[in-house]
């Protein structure tokens, strides 16, 4: 057994003598894991460990534990990371040790024999081709982690996450009443209604949800933000009550919010890549509809559009078309390498998975003229982890700046994770709607 050898409070934990003896567990439920501590360098050793329900090795058909811990587990290696079986106990653990600023989810995949990864072979492609489909395969064994009492949500794949946040990640408290008490929307102040496009041809649910209290005659007043993916916002990770929260504390002014469903997979990846058609009939039919219910402000530098990869790219497009429309733009971990996915093969080949100087058709339009210059604001962010990712926005940014428009940009100690986009939405939105500094 390999440990860190200046954690010495996981130490203690995998060495005891009662290791893996209910008592043992008992006291790790009461304390919770996984276990985190502070190192001599400033990182923490965090341990991860998962309890075998079958008991230990003669017992159980576990052949594996898979760590899935966003951006710092690799999913695309041909061995992906395993916890390890500690002796012949029913503890399976695992070390890292990362950035005390570190925020991600994670999930343990337990496998059986048999359902060890393919391996790879002489042709590349067809080998990273199984590796997908085994590795999609699995996806359905994973669970979250029982002994963490951080709050868990579910992942669009339908499984649970378990959330992790290092003492140093940045403030997410205006989340606390969801992740405690699961706490959701006044319903007073919600309304679901049908996008029926004549434009796009198709349906889809649109959540109308405003928060704060202001006289009617200054309803036509408040900002809009529009989210992508608002599924995402509407149902899996409820974003309401923490907008309530921020719009208490006065981080956030009184406004409306429409969250657009994005469907399915393939509506996703035709509706928020760069498409005309998408925004035109937003404007068109979505806008005026919502705006019956909760009326807004149509002040382009009141009105935020906002989305997460590639609802990220689809922002962006809309501000950069529309900037008359959609004045500020929420961008995170924005899909910059669009269409170029040969990007992705090409970093993960790479040195440290970096292509510096990597761009898609949005910035190279951005950089050629082909868009209006000059009048929007940007909040923009991606994960310190997410590879080539950095790079393409890194260039978007870049071309942003030297067409006059103002951005803040940052990056995040983590991944492409919507455990972080939550906190940076509502980072993003307040520092959109408050008057413009310099960075």
């Amino acid at each position: 057994m390999k440990l860190n050898q200046t954690a010495v409070q996981s130490a203690a934990w995998l060495q005891h003598p009662e290791a893996g003896a209910p008592q043992w567990w008992d006291r790790l439920a009461s304390a919770g894991a996984p276990l985190r501590e502070r190192l001599p360098d400033g990182r923490v050793c965090v341990t991860f460990l998962w309890r075998d329900p079958a008991g230990g090795p003669a017992n159980s058909s576990i052949q594996r534990v898979y760590a899935d811990v966003n951006c710092v587990t690799d999913h695309h290696c041909p061995q992906p990371q395993s916890l390890s079986r500690l002796g012949d106990t029913d503890v399976w653990w695992w070390q890292t040790a990362l950035p005390a600023s570190w925020r991600g989810s994670y999930a343990y995949i337990p496998v059986a024999a048999g359902q060890e990864p393919p391996l790879p072979d002489a042709d590349a492609g067809q080998s990273r081709l199984r590796h997908r489909q085994w590795w999609l395969g699995i996806m359905g064994q994973a669970v979250a982690d029982p002994l963490n009492r951080a709050a868990c949500y579910r992942s669009a794949w339908g499984a649970q996450l378990s959330a992790l946040h290092l003492c140093d990640a940045p403030d997410q408290s205006a989340w606390l009443a969801w992740d405690e008490s699961r706490q959701r929307a006044d319903p007073r102040r919600l309304t679901e209604i049908r996008w029926d496009s004549a434009l796009l041809g198709k349906a889809r649910r649109v959540w109308v949800y405003h928060t704060g209290a202001v006289p009617r005659e200054q309803w036509r007043d408040r900002p809009l933000a529009v989210l992508l993916d608002g599924q995402n916002w509407a149902e899996r990770m409820p974003v309401f009550a923490a907008l309530d929260e921020e719009t208490r504390r006065g981080s956030l002014p009184p406004a409306v919010y429409l969250l657009v469903d994005s469907i399915d997979g393939d509506n996703r990846e035709q509706d928020l890549t760069c498409n005309e058609v998408f925004w035109l009939a937003l404007q068109r039919e979505l806008l005026p509809q919502a705006a019956l219910l909760a009326p807004f402000s149509d002040d382009a530098g009141r009105t935020v559009v906002a989305g997460q990869s590639y609802g990220g790219l689809a922002a962006m497009f809309a501000g950069l078309n529309w900037p008359q429309r959609f004045g500020c733009v929420l961008s995170q971990s924005g899909s910059f390498w669009w269409p170029y996915v040969e990007l992705h093969e090409k970093a993960r080949a790479a040195e440290g998975r970096r292509l510096p100087g990597s761009r898609g058709r949005l910035t190279e339009r951005l950089e050629a003229g082909g868009l209006p210059a000059g009048s929007l604001k940007v909040f923009q962010e991606v994960g310190s982890r997410e590879d080539v990712m950095v790079d393409v926005n890194d260039s978007q940014r870049a071309a942003l700046e030297r067409a006059g428009h103002r951005v803040r940009y940052q990056t995040y100690e983590g991944g492409h994770d919507w455990l972080c986009w939550r906190g940076g939405l509502l980072q993003g939105l307040g520092c959109l709607w408050r008057p413009w500094a310099a960075p």
